[in-house]
């Protein structure tokens, strides 16, 4: 699949961030403690997360030093959850959607200044400006899901949605490396259904492994949002079952599905 242009994809996290900004935007207090499907996690914690992020992603781009230093200390907590979210906790709501308003503004701000395959580092190790940006519009649209689910409101599917799906493609083989398990030598094709309607289609047409099914559903999966089994994807072959039991496309130790929605 033809992967998007920089700038375009530059601006898809800014719309990204934007939406979510809005649903946000007007909370009252009892609206930042609605908890989510997260465990544990309340709207507040959920931009929490995404402001303590973005700040480590400034950081990344702006203060190696700084980001080595606050990097062991996330990697070394003995509750990482308690890390991402802890400073939030210790603020209001209208105060944590201000620190990821700034931190958000600041890395966009510092990732137009770099070429698509400029290497960054990051939690897991450098990864290129191109995939750094969508690793941050992925984040934000995963957890911004559990809020608009936590809100009573809809997916948020749009054609952005297309970045999501191809680094859920792109992280198959870190999804077993989390685990220590060795990448199986089988390619696994992926056939999905876009927001309007048209085909994205990974991985070559010759083989026996195939996952099909609406990009949606796709997106919900590799971001550990929805269990497989809760989906409409049809999955084809072992190697492709065995995949999404443990599609991970987010950086950091190796978690698993939420528990299925219904019998």
């Amino acid at each position: 699949m033809t992967r998007p242009d920089y700038p375009g994809l530059l601006a898809d996290l800014a719309a990204e961030e934007a939406a979510l900004d809005r649903v946000v935007a007007d909370l009252d207090q009892g609206g930042w403690a609605t908890p989510t499907p997260a465990e544990g996690w309340d709207v507040r914690d959920s931009v929490a997360h995404l402001a303590f992020t973005e700040d480590l992603a400034r950081a990344a781009l702006t203060d190696e030093e700084e980001f080595a230093r606050r990097r062991h200390a996330l990697v070394d907590a003995p509750d990482s959850s308690e890390v991402l979210v802890g400073a939030g906790r210790s603020m209001t709501g209208r105060a944590v959607l201000e620190w990821w308003r700034e931190a958000r503004a600041a890395v966009l701000a510092r990732l137009e200044t770099h070429e698509p395959r400029d290497r960054l580092p990051w939690i897991e190790g450098p990864m290129s400006a191109m995939s750094f940006a969508t690793a941050r519009l992925m984040e934000t649209w995963a957890h911004g899901h559990d809020v608009r689910d936590a809100l009573g409101q809809g997916p948020d599917a749009t054609a952005r949605l297309r970045h999501v799906a191809d680094l859920g493609v792109r992280t198959r083989p870190f999804a077993y490396g989390a685990r220590g398990v060795e990448l199986p030598d089988a390619d696994v094709r992926v056939e999905l259904v876009g927001v309007d309607g048209d085909p994205w289609v990974w991985g070559p047409e010759a083989v026996e492994d195939v996952v099909r099914g609406p990009a949606l559903d796709f997106c919900l999966v590799v971001t550990q949002r929805v269990n497989p089994a809760d989906t409409a994807l049809e999955v084809q072959g072992p190697f492709a079952s065995d995949w999404l039991e443990i599609a991970q496309a987010f950086a950091g130790p190796a978690t698993d599905h939420r528990p299925r929605r219904r019998s």
